[in-house]
């Protein structure tokens, strides 16, 4: 049966760089000239330039400028809205990392509830970065775990253990990118040029904490909840096609903010910070309690710690 091709409302092709890609290993260079010639010459140019970008490492201040601009008016044509998009850079000797205290975690959820919003995450299909999984007292096997747990919280003889990305010292992830889409930034955040991304997955397969998500469709986000306030490597709006995940909130914390579930947490429980200063709160919870991380074996130096109090 031969497959439809997918088009715009307006009948135009798009063209990204991930079908680009894709139509260079089927040999359809002349599909990709036929595609450009059927569309106007705004939308072609936009097209092309996507096609074209860049990695981000690779850009100029002026190459930023233009590509941020581009974003900008694509959100605006969808969303109706002004949105600003930043690019915040690492603060210079700074290694960021969250610990959460097991005795204080009830399992609300208002942490998964407060990413989604503030990262821009697709609510049809839900795309959530924070999963939290309830476990019985006294055991860590997250096997066994249940992140969808219902009913009032918390229940007894029960432990709640948030889980997101890890922004750890060896990730397996960006070892088996093809297209170095993800790396490691100098403050540890594990980032991802959206724009560069092929959407193979293999690093969600090479993560052994499930951290990454993938867009199977197109993210549904309502208008009336889109975060305008944006950061190129973490909580702009992403494509359909696309990995993504947990970035503690970069476009804040480069900034001096709290990550927004750290805020959203009603018990105190999330604590984050340099843990390479020796007077904030995670190197002194790391220096003096009990800290655990998950899959310690596998040697991926993770940067999210847990405690009990």
């Amino acid at each position: 049966m031969k497959r439809r091709r997918r088009r715009r409302r307006d009948g135009k092709h798009p063209l990204s760089r991930r079908g680009f890609l894709r139509g260079l290993g089927a040999g359809a260079a002349t599909a990709a000239s036929a595609a450009a010639a059927t569309v106007g010459t705004s939308a072609c140019s936009t097209d092309w330039d996507k096609v074209f970008q860049k990695h981000y490492k690779e850009m100029t201040a002026a190459d930023k400028k233009k590509v941020f601009a581009r974003i900008a008016a694509e959100a605006k044509q969808r969303f109706g809205k002004a949105v600003t998009v930043s690019d915040p850079q690492p603060l210079p000797g700074v290694r960021f990392a969250f610990c959460i205290s097991l005795s204080t975690c009830n399992g609300n959820r208002k942490c998964v509830h407060a990413c989604v919003e503030e990262n821009n995450q697709g609510r049809d299909p839900a795309i959530q970065y924070i999963k939290v999984i309830e476990l019985d007292r006294g055991t860590l096997d997250l096997e066994r775990g249940d992140q969808y747990y219902g009913g009032e919280v918390p229940r007894a003889n029960k432990v709640y253990l948030p889980m997101q990305c890890n922004q750890c010292d060896n990730p397996p992830c960006v070892k088996v990118c093809p297209v170095e889409a993800t790396w490691k930034e100098p403050d540890g955040i594990v980032a991802i040029d959206y724009d560069w991304c092929i959407g193979c997955r293999y690093c969600m397969a090479a993560c052994p904490y499930e951290a990454r998500r993938f867009n199977y469709h197109q993210p549904s986000l309502p208008a009336s909840q889109l975060n305008t306030n944006q950061g190129y490597l973490s909580n702009r709006v992403r494509p359909r096609g696309v990995v993504e995940k947990c970035h503690f909130c970069m476009h804040r914390t480069r900034r001096g903010a709290y990550p927004a579930c750290l805020e959203a947490c009603p018990t105190g429980a999330r604590k984050f910070g340099d843990i390479n200063d020796p007077d904030s709160e995670v190197h002194k919870i790391v220096k003096h309690k009990r800290v655990f991380v998950l899959k310690e074996e596998l040697n991926t130096v993770p940067h999210v710690f847990y405690y009990f109090d």
